[in-house]
């Protein structure tokens, strides 16, 4: 987390690609665990193979999953001191600590099913996250508390799908954060083969994406692009997932056309 300036304001501004270190000792216990765990290591490599080097779409492994996991955290952080409120805990008589281990827990299971096909993979996660989840959840829960934050998580897995309707903040969070991955690094590989396909021309085009404390909303999201194929990235996959997560009032996204060098079909877009 850093200061940053706007103009004569200063606001908290999330560097994407940093480990945070969350100001919560289960959170930060639980993270420890499963970034050391073999299991779900060789799950976020594997998970890659049908997604880019079968179907050339954008990446879908680690690095997707450290973003969507950073993102989401960040999310819950500006969320959280606006205070809003994180139902999917609460709700389950847990404590407020276990808000942000359920999504942190979400955030790196949500893609697993894609080791048995990119189509349809949020079905697929969740049988294979919850066999995961038996064998990590008791080393910090009691049975009771085990079988709550597995719905939880299980329930926020679901919902990144867009046919699913979130029914918690938290899965809400996931959502939107998965959504949040949208810059040219995630589109390098299936470019680099050849892959032309409008999720990876649309990817290329996002050169940064940026979470700060908004004035009006709890979050703003600002997206640098260079041309306008980054609209469909903005318009037909961040905004269909905002859409319906429950947060759609308190997230404000502007996405700006940042090349100066050529005529401007598109030059700004707010949500």
């Amino acid at each position: 987390m850093s200061e940053a300036a706007a103009g004569d304001d200063s606001r908290r501004v999330y560097d994407p690609d940093a480990r945070h270190n969350f100001p919560d000792e289960k959170l930060n216990a639980v993270l420890e665990f499963i970034d050391a765990d073999e299991e779900i290591t060789v799950y976020l490599e594997a998970q890659n193979i049908n997604a880019v080097d079968r179907m050339r779409y954008n990446d879908h492994g680690t690095k997707h999953i450290e973003i969507v996991r950073n993102r989401a955290l960040c999310l819950y952080d500006l969320l959280k001191a606006s205070d809003i409120d994180f139902n999917g805990a609460r709700q389950q008589g847990l404590e407020e600590e276990d808000e942000s281990v359920i999504i942190a827990l979400a955030a790196t299971l949500h893609d697993i099913g894609h080791v048995v096909h990119r189509d349809d993979h949020a079905y697929y996660s969740i049988p294979l996250a919850a066999d995961v989840l038996d064998r990590i959840l008791p080393e910090f829960y009691d049975v009771a508390e085990t079988v709550r934050v597995k719905g939880e998580v299980l329930h926020a897995i679901l919902c990144h799908h867009r046919a699913e309707t979130p029914l918690t903040t938290e899965a809400g969070v996931i959502r939107v954060a998965d959504a949040l991955d949208m810059e040219r690094g995630r589109s390098r590989i299936p470019y680099e083969h050849g892959g032309r396909g409008i999720n990876t021309l649309s990817s290329q085009a996002i050169e940064s994406v940026s979470l700060h404390e908004g004035e009006n909303r709890p979050v703003m999201v600002e997206i640098a692009m260079n041309n306008a194929a980054g609209v469909y990235q903005v318009d037909n996959l961040l905004k269909a997932k905002l859409r319906g997560s429950g947060l759609e009032d308190e997230i404000r996204i502007v996405a700006v056309n940042t090349n100066e060098n050529r005529e401007q079909l598109v030059e700004r877009i707010e949500l």
